[in-house]
C-alpha cells in the first residue's frame, strides 16, 4: 500500500459541517477550473478561431451529449442560436438529441449507438462543426458520430473527462477534464460553453465585454 500523502489536507467528512461542504466543493470546483484553461487555453484560442472561419463560410455546428452531458450541448447550442448580447450575430448549431421520434425510431429499429450518426450523416456537409460531450469519452453514439464526421471532411471538437476515453484519437480538438468526479467535468464543461461562445465571437471581430 502506498504511503499517504502527508501533504494533502485530511477531510473529516462525516464531521464538517454543511457550510464547510459548501466551501470544500465550490472549492474543488474553482481548482479544477484552473488546471483545466491553464492547460488548454492556448488550445481552446485555436479551436475558437478554426470554428469562427467555419462559421464565417457558412458551416453549421452539430451537437451531441447523452445525459447531463446532452444538457451542456444544447446549453452551446441556445447561446449560439440566440446570443444573449445585444448586437452579437447568431449562428446555426443544430442540436441532434432533441428529435426524440427520430432519436427511439433509429434506438428501436437498429440500435441506439446509431442515434447520433446516422442524423449527421444525413444532415451534415464537409465544412460543417461536430462538437460532443461526455464525461467518459466512451460513449458508442458519439465516438461513431466523430468517426463519421471525420470521413465527411468536418472539423471535430470533444469534451471529455477522466482519461478521454476514445476521444483523443477521434477528435481534431480533445479537451479533457482532469477529473474522475461527474460533477467536476460537468461544472468545468458548462464554463466551457461561455468561453467558446465569447472567444469565437471575438475572433470574428466582437468587443469582448463579458
Amino acid at each position: 500500500m502506498s504511503a499517504i500523502d502527508q501533504s494533502a489536507p485530511v477531510i473529516d467528512k462525516a464531521n464538517e459541517s454543511f457550510r464547510d461542504k459548501v466551501i470544500r466543493k465550490c472549492s474543488e470546483s474553482v481548482e479544477m477550473k484552473e488546471k483545466f484553461f491553464n492547460k488548454y487555453a492556448d488550445s481552446l484560442d485555436t479551436m475558437s478561431r478554426a470554428m469562427a472561419a467555419r462559421f464565417q463560410k457558412g458551416g453549421r455546428l452539430f451537437v451531441m451529449g447523452n445525459g447531463g452531458s446532452l444538457c451542456d450541448a444544447l446549453h452551446m447550442c441556445v447561446e449560439f442560436n440566440h446570443p444573449i448580447i445585444e448586437k452579437r450575430a447568431a449562428f446555426p448549431v443544430i442540436p441532434l438529441m432533441t428529435d426524440i421520434a427520430t432519436m427511439t425510431a433509429i434506438g428501436n429499429d437498429l440500435d441506439f449507438t446509431r442515434v447520433f450518426v446516422n442524423q449527421l450523416r444525413l444532415l451534415s456537409l464537409p465544412g460543417d462543426i461536430a462538437m460532443v460531450f461526455s464525461t467518459s469519452g466512451k460513449s458508442p453514439n458519439l465516438i461513431y458520430a466523430l468517426q463519421a464526421a471525420r470521413e465527411k471532411e468536418m472539423m471535430t471538437v470533444a469534451f471529455a473527462g477522466k482519461d478521454g476515453g476514445r476521444f483523443p484519437n477521434l477528435a481534431d480538438y480533445c479537451f479533457i477534464v482532469p477529473s474522475y468526479s461527474i460533477h467536476r467535468i460537468q461544472e468545468v464543461h458548462a464554463t466551457v460553453v461561455h468561453v467558446v461562445w465569447d472567444l469565437v465571437h471575438i475572433a470574428l471581430g466582437a468587443e469582448d465585454v463579458t
